[in-house]
């Protein structure tokens, strides 16, 4: 059993693959809202804070300060990238997708495969250039999604999710030959044809 998820795995439940993401990209998700932070700063700054006289008001200061939020945002977001990474892991089950993530405490989300409306895969090129692809996966008619951000081998990751998906909804409204002949509904394990 992975010491990742251990504590939140059922006692029949088994993990079939756990991956982590890739440092790089995974920290370039918070390039865009760096971005505007830089440019809201710029704005701020060449615009208003470098033609002000401080003796105009004593309350510029704190104003500004609290204008450039967006700017210290962004900087605090990458800086968050940073510390959650070493804690951020992502697995498939015989019952479920997890994420495991956060910095002071850790956070686990579950994804239930019969909760699964549609899955995709994206690689874009900065993930292109580092072998690796995103997967979300929806839930619920406000696209909700999780995602698995920047995993190696995101194509057989996604075949896998999405075969262990079809496998269990079937399972789950029709039986079939992984249910015993009593039909006890889901209590069976989960085995994949190979």
């Amino acid at each position: 059993m992975p010491k990742q998820f251990e504590q939140v795995l059922d006692k029949d439940e088994k993990v079939l693959w756990v991956g982590q993401p890739k440092l790089v990209p995974f920290l370039l998700t918070g390039l865009p809202f760096l971005i505007i932070g830089a440019i809201w700063f710029c704005l701020d700054y060449f615009i208003f804070i470098k033609n002000m006289s401080m003796s105009t008001s004593p309350y510029l200061i704190p104003f500004f300060l609290l204008h450039l939020s967006p700017s210290w945002m962004s900087i605090l977001n990458i800086l968050r990238l940073i510390l959650v990474y070493n804690n951020t892991f992502y697995t498939y089950t015989n019952r479920r997708l997890m994420m495991r993530s956060g910095f002071w405490g850790t956070d686990f989300k579950a994804l239930d495969y019969d909760k699964i409306t549609d899955i995709e895969v994206n690689v874009n090129p900065i993930e292109k250039i580092f072998d690796v692809g995103t997967i979300k996966a929806y839930s619920g008619v406000n696209t909700v999604y999780d995602r698995f951000l920047a995993i190696r081998n995101p194509y057989e990751v996604f075949k896998m999710i999405k075969q262990i998906s079809v496998d269990i909804k079937t399972d789950y409204n029709y039986p079939n030959a992984l249910r015993p002949d009593q039909n006890t509904g889901y209590k069976t394990e989960y085995k994949p044809e190979k």
